[in-house]
């Protein structure tokens, strides 16, 4: 199989869902910065040492990918996509709640940094906001497209909050804003 199909040469994209549309199109740059937070995420990945941690980072590689097939869909397919429910947005929640258990009270703004996973969780949590500004501007969302939102809402939550935990596990200090 040819990983090539020329189809694109004109600018446009063909949606899982079978239409064709403007790769400029808002659907295509959400998806698009979906994809982009999913390599970023496996960078991170290569950084991580705690195996519970690299678990987590694997289940949401997984649901991301699904994330952005939902989001490369308009309309009904003839075949079954996978879903992102609100068991999902519950694990990130479930998840966010217990690093904060062993976390210091957060008293002040913290600046990205620290160490290079610190770092790239704030460079997950930043591209994932940016997938989210993304899925917000879809015209006409569909019940489909607002789980996601949801979803990407939480996720950023959960690498702000990983970044405080994997800071923790690595003893690196947090920097503070000074104003």
């Amino acid at each position: 199989m040819k990983i090539y199909t020329k189809t694109g040469d004109t600018g446009q994209t063909s949606l899982l869902s079978g239409e064709r549309i403007e790769k400029s199109a808002i659907r295509i740059e959400a998806y698009g910065t979906v994809d982009e937070l999913n390599s970023f995420l496996g960078l991170l990945r290569t950084e991580i040492e705690d195996r519970d941690v690299c678990e987590q980072l694997n289940t949401i590689q997984n649901k991301l990918f699904n994330l952005g097939s939902l989001l490369a869909t308009e309309k009904e397919t003839t075949f079954k996509l996978p879903k992102i429910e609100e068991s999902d947005i519950f694990f990130l929640e479930k998840k966010i709640d217990e690093m904060n258990e062993i976390l210091p009270a957060l008293k002040n703004f913290i600046l990205p940094g620290g160490n290079r996973a610190v770092a790239m969780c704030h460079v997950c949590r930043t591209v994932c906001r940016r997938a989210e500004r993304n899925a917000v501007r879809i015209p006409n969302h569909t019940s489909t497209d607002t789980v996601c939102i949801k979803y990407l809402n939480r996720l950023s939550d959960y690498f702000f909050v990983l970044s405080r935990y994997v800071g923790k596990l690595t003893s690196a200090q947090e920097i503070i804003w000074v104003s």
